[in-house]
């Protein structure tokens, strides 16, 4: 079991950046991948990044493909997610996820994840 609080959020103008955290509690985080999503208003969540447990590997939806990077310092158990040049489509709640590392460690569907954070608002003004 793990537990995951995500911080971070804010309003910030487009172009802006914000640095979103997961801090992970229970189980050590480096036996857990760690995802991304984010969902805006009457959308369903949506994938935004992945890292695998080790945080070797990494991959990105499209959408956020050099502007956001995904990180994690498994000595701290939290991972990051930098956003940089936010645009107002950015706007949505973003979550952190986390999987046991025997899963795929790339998973996209909000389905396949075992553990969630309650989400933190980010909010771009254009």
């Amino acid at each position: 079991q793990v537990q995951l609080v995500e911080s971070g959020g804010g309003l910030v103008q487009a172009g802006g950046s914000l640095r979103l955290s997961c801090a992970a509690s229970g189980r050590t985080s480096s036996y857990y991948h760690m995802g991304w999503f984010r969902q805006a208003p009457g959308k369903e969540r949506e994938f935004v990044a992945t890292i695998s447990s080790s945080g070797v590997s990494s991959y990105y939806a499209d959408s956020v493909k050099g502007r956001f990077t995904v990180s994690r310092d498994n000595a701290k158990n939290t991972g990051y997610l930098q956003m940089n040049s936010l645009k107002p489509e950015d706007t949505a709640v973003y979550f952190c996820a986390a999987n046991s590392y025997l899963k795929r460690w790339n998973l996209q569907l909000a389905a396949e994840y075992d553990y969630w954070g309650q989400g933190t608002q980010v909010t771009v003004s254009s």
